[in-house]
């Protein structure tokens, strides 16, 4: 069963001695951000971005166990924004919510207010007279 991913025992043995010489250009692989989109895929967030977010993280991890860095990069950089859109959108639509919720309980409970003390006057014994 090939799964054409390379394993362990054919990966190329990596020296951990460092090259001083200032033309090597060493770049780190891009972050998949693949537990990020897990929890927002979990969480069903606005628009399931979440599973957006996951499409491209798991494309991001494919692209680099493959070997290509530059595809791979594009992947990481779309999970991410997708990740930051859900996780936004996560926390700020139900603080939104609250605010609206909150807000409007306060109104209703003044407009409760001033029609109880409305209804609570007393008319005075002129008014009801008819002269």
């Amino acid at each position: 069963m090939d799964t054409s991913y390379p394993r362990e025992d054919y990966l190329p043995m990596t020296s951990h001695k460092r090259d001083s010489s200032p033309t090597a250009v060493t770049s780190t692989p891009p972050r998949d951000h693949l537990i990020w989109s897990i929890f927002n895929t979990i969480y069903m967030n606005f628009c399931c971005l979440g599973f957006v977010a996951l499409t491209f993280s798991v494309k991001a991890r494919d692209r680099k166990v493959a070997g290509d860095v530059e595809a791979a990069r594009r992947f990481s950089s779309k999970a991410r924004c997708y990740n930051v859109l859900a996780t936004a959108g996560s926390v700020l639509l139900p603080l939104l919510l609250v605010a609206l919720v909150v807000t409007g309980v306060l109104h209703l409970s003044k407009l409760a207010q001033d029609s109880v003390g409305f209804f609570s006057s007393q008319f005075s014994a002129s008014d009801d007279e008819d002269k």
